[in-house]
């Protein structure tokens, strides 16, 4: 078992602040106490937003280039902690060691390009249509942010948005998920290590409720950058009313995974299976429906069934393992909900298809359906596990029609050698990411974000730094005198 300092939870102002009330860590792998840290509520979010607007000016004032230092130290310490931060990732989320140092590497990336993309931060200049006017578009950081961060990437979702925030010359208030604080946490030692100034990064674990409440009634608070389910995303959208708050959302998914009859089979089967089975499933564009050419898909699915029957299930500490638990017991209780609801509508089970006992976690077999038709939920509701439905298509058209039809609009897949389908199915997609023979589209240089209710804005690339900013325009009368 990890150690823990069990003395910190909540970092406010420069300071680890101690409370009577407790926030309990556990192992979804064991479903096992890894500890409890300090939590809070109301008061803990009111003095953390209290701080980092006290924090804003002196740290928006600094120059880029200062600013970007910090980013830089910490990017270079957060790899050298590689490894302790993977084994802490993974014991308190699930996911096998070797996607926790993925995950790590993953996550500093971003600390790096906006070291970067600080420096770059540019206004305009307008050419006026009066002589004697001037007129300047001005760049300026927007302000105390609030970012609440989900337990499926808890460092990835951090270093996303924490990274472009401190680079524009933002302030941050970080709210962590309840499952999965302690790499938070550690991320958070990491930037009071490389001497942070106060109030620039504060973070507050526990009571959801009141701390999104404190967060949301704040006119303080300038943006709430979000990444979680579409239902709490609407939640938030309608609570940034009345503060007329800026919202920068990453929401749910149901991505489409297309195999053409031309694709390279083999490619697809080893791609479909990395984007289904990573992390047991649980992550917002992995592939949630696979649509097979129907003249391919016996030859497909028996490679795809070969290959998933031997992926090996269990506690990810265990550095063979290839997938391993949901989060908790809802998240098993949902995958069930939904093997069960298609198997009674005749969707045939070709692997898996039930709970893995294992060490005892919450673990689900890595599962295949076929037969599968559009009334079942499994084909309308983001799954979050590990289970792949089957569908055929025989016309290039309907195979879009198929994947468009759903409300969300995050990521999809395609799989050809094809360049003319290629290129006409992906501006066919209704997505905001697709990728074509690529199941892994995400990078710290690119926008990621998703369109229709997967979300608002983008993180990554130069466009992700542009949430935290506001575009001040200045317009200048001159008079004829020298």
């Amino acid at each position: 078992m990890i150690e823990v300092d069990t003395t910190k939870g909540m970092f406010i102002n420069g300071e680890w602040i101690s409370s009577e009330s407790k926030l309990e860590v556990f192992n979804p792998a064991t479903r096992e106490k890894i500890t409890e840290i300090p939590s809070g509520g109301t008061k803990e979010a009111k003095q953390a937003i209290e701080s980092a607007e006290a924090a804003f000016e002196p740290w928006a004032e600094l120059t880029a280039r200062e600013r970007s230092t910090y980013l830089y130290k910490a990017y270079h310490l957060m790899l050298e902690r590689k490894e302790k931060l993977a084994a802490i990732l993974t014991e308190e989320q699930g996911k096998p060691l070797k996607e926790a140092r993925g995950e790590i590497e993953f996550a500093a990336s971003f600390l790096l390009w906006y070291a970067e993309e600080a420096n770059r931060v540019y206004g305009e200049m307008i050419p006026s249509s009066k002589k004697n006017k001037r007129l300047w578009v001005v760049p300026k950081a927007i302000g105390v942010v609030a970012a609440i961060t989900p337990w499926n990437f808890p460092a990835g979702m951090i270093t996303r948005k924490v990274g472009p925030a401190l680079a524009a010359g933002c302030t941050i208030v970080l709210k962590p998920a309840e499952q999965t604080p302690l790499t938070a946490i550690e991320i958070v030692k990491i930037f009071e290590e490389v001497g942070l100034p106060k109030g620039v990064l504060n973070i507050v674990v526990g009571d959801a409720a009141e701390i999104g409440k404190e967060i949301m009634d704040s006119s303080a608070v300038r943006l709430v950058t979000f990444t979680g389910s579409t239902e709490v995303g609407k939640l938030l959208m309608e609570n940034s009313a009345q503060t007329v708050k800026k919202l920068a959302l990453e929401l749910g998914g149901h991505a489409p995974l297309i195999v053409f009859e031309d694709a390279d089979l083999d490619l697809a089967v080893n791609q479909a299976i990395a984007s289904k089975y990573r992390n047991c499933g649980q992550t917002c564009i992995c592939t949630n429906r696979l649509y097979v050419h129907s003249s391919v898909r016996d030859v497909f699915v028996e490679k795809l069934e070969k290959k998933v029957r031997e992926l090996k299930v269990g506690n990810g500490a265990d550095e063979s393992i290839d997938v391993g638990p949901l989060i908790d017991h809802s998240g098993l209780d949902k995958v069930k909900d939904q093997v069960e609801d298609a198997l009674s509508k005749g969707a045939i089970l070709l692997t898996g298809g039930k709970q893995w006992e294992g060490p005892g976690g919450y673990f689900f077999e890595p599962t295949i359906l076929s037969n599968v038709t559009n009334d079942m939920k499994i084909m309308s509701e983001e799954t979050f596990g590990p289970v792949v439905p089957i569908q055929t298509f025989d016309r290039d058209e309907d195979a879009v029609a198929a994947a468009n039809d759903t409300d969300y609009g995050l990521a999809s897949f395609l799989f050809t050698n094809s360049l003319n389908r290629a290129i006409k199915v992906m501006e066919k997609l209704e997505y905001g990411i697709i990728g074509i023979n690529d199941v892994f589209p995400g990078t710290a240089e690119a926008p990621f974000g998703g369109i229709k209710e997967s979300g608002l804005g983008k993180e990554g690339g130069h466009e992700g730094i542009k949430e935290y900013l506001e575009m001040k325009y200045v317009s200048v009368a001159l008079s004829d005198k020298l």
